[in-house]
Order: structure tokens, then C-alpha cells, then sequence
């Protein structure tokens, strides 16, 4: 199997590391692993592109790669400047902390699966999700490194093949326990946390300059039942397969009075 990863937290992540196992353990030792990771790190930017200006792109070891760009840059990069021809997957993350509910639609993490999944590849984002019961643990990134895997193995497997339209991708958060507690894995929709979201806090510099910070809400409430961080914060992977179609088809027929 060949494989290629990225990630938004960096090249440097602890996350990345843990990625970078999981896929040489998927690809097997006829396999091929290429990572290409942005410079620095790119939480949050979504499935942004660097379309308007170029960006530095270079080689720091065998099969690894810096691009000081987005998530989506770095697919693009790896699918059309070091690989030849496309991989059987594209993996990205494991990212520091959850992609769960709204976060989905600002994670870099789960921008880089969109392009992979544009580019007519298998996609796959993976989070660890954070709290009180794996956050100090001396791997808190453990419940990823033992349940990946397998899991990818069985999302591989249960892929159609064909697939008219806009081609799946999947958004995969594991739960804030440590491995051994985790309790199993749900196939769920994307929640929305309740009176949660993203607000700025305002700081001043030395010189009396003003700053923003930009500052996410409480991460530990409950989505609906059975959605994605509902069963995360119960114990359980979420997978959540998507499409990167933004249409409201419920409301196609009832805006249907509108058209001229």
C-alpha cells in the first residue's frame, strides 16, 4: 500500500509521529510511506490553498517533506510533486485535540482529506480528542496509536469503490481515555455543541498596541445523541463519513417558490 500523510499541527508534532507508525504498519513491508507536512504550524485554516502566492517547498529526509502552506497545500504537493502517480490513501492528523461538531469545519486536519478526496483519493482526518482522563498521561496520544489501525483497515474495506459525484471522506476522533478504556467504535453524524463556538479576547501589548486572540469554547459538551462528540465523550470512536457538498437538499424544493 502506499500511503501519504500531512497533517495542521506541523512538521514537528507528536501527532505526526504517531501517524507516521500507524501508516508503516498499514503499508506493510512492501508499502510506501511519504509524509509532507506543512513548515509550521496551520491549526484552523480549513481547507485553505495558497492560490495566490507561491510557497517554499523542500525535501528534509528520505520520504519527508516541509511546505510552508496549508494542509491542502501539502496534499497537493505530495500528489503532484513527489509522488508518482496517486496512493491508495491519504491519511491526516493524528491531530492535537478533537475535530468533533463544529470544529470540523475549521480543521486543517480535515482540509487536507477534502483535497485528497477532491483529487480522487481515499481520505481519512484523525484526532485525538483531549481531557482530564488521557491529557496527562505519559502518551496522551495512546487510544490513537492502538485503535488506528485496525479502524483504517475496516474503513478501507467498507469504501464503495465507485463513486459518482463528490467522493467520501471521513472524520475520525478518538475519545479523551486512555486505550484500554476505550469501549468500542460508532459510525455517526457531525453534532453541533450547544451555545458553543469561537469568540476573541482582547489583549494589549507593552507599547499599548491591541491584539486579538482568537478562543474556542468549552470542548466537553455533549453533542445530540448519537453524533460525533456525544459517543467521543462517552468512550467511543466517532466516524463520520462526509462529502464536500455544501447543499441544503432539504430546502432545494421548499426555495423552489423563489426561482424565476
Amino acid at each position: 500500500m502506499r500511503i501519504l500523510i500531512t497533517n495542521d499541527d506541523g512538521i514537528s508534532a507528536p501527532g505526526l509521529q504517531v501517524l507516521e507508525q500507524i501508516a508503516v504498519d498499514l503499508a506493510g513491508p512492501d508499502g510506501h510511506v511519504t509524509t509532507v507536512a506543512p513548515a509550521f504550524e496551520q491549526s484552523g485554516v480549513a481547507h485553505c490553498i495558497n492560490y495566490a502566492r507561491p510557497f517554499m517547498f523542500q525535501q528534509i529526509a528520505p520520504n519527508r517533506y516541509t511546505v510552508e502552506g496549508s494542509p491542502a497545500d501539502c496534499v497537493l504537493a505530495g500528489l503532484h510533486q513527489v509522488l508518482e502517480g496517486p496512493p491508495d490513501l491519504i491519511l491526516s492528523g493524528v491531530n492535537r485535540g478533537n475535530n468533533s461538531a463544529e470544529n470540523a469545519l475549521y480543521s486543517g486536519t480535515l482540509g487536507a482529506a477534502i483535497e485528497g478526496a477532491l483529487q480522487g483519493v481515499l481520505s481519512i482526518g484523525l484526532s485525538q480528542y483531549f481531557g482530564p482522563a488521557n491529557r496527562e498521561l505519559d502518551d496522551p496520544f495512546e487510544a490513537s496509536a492502538t485503535h488506528c489501525k485496525t479502524l483504517i483497515e475496516r474503513i478501507i474495506a467498507a469504501t464503495p469503490k465507485d463513486q459518482p459525484g463528490y467522493q467520501l471522506f471521513y472524520n475520525v476522533n478518538i475519545p479523551p481515555v486512555a486505550a484500554a478504556d476505550v469501549k468500542g467504535t460508532r459510525v455517526v453524524s457531525q453534532g453541533l455543541r450547544p451555545g458553543v463556538g469561537f469568540h476573541t479576547e482582547q489583549t494589549q501589548s507593552p507599547s499599548g498596541r491591541n491584539f486579538l486572540w482568537i478562543r474556542g469554547g468549552n470542548q466537553h459538551v455533549p453533542t445530540a445523541p448519537d453524533t460525533d462528540a456525544a459517543v467521543n465523550l462517552d468512550g467511543y470512536i466517532s466516524v463520520t463519513p462526509m462529502r464536500a457538498d455544501f447543499t441544503a437538499h432539504d430546502m432545494l424544493d421548499q426555495l423552489g417558490s423563489i426561482a424565476t
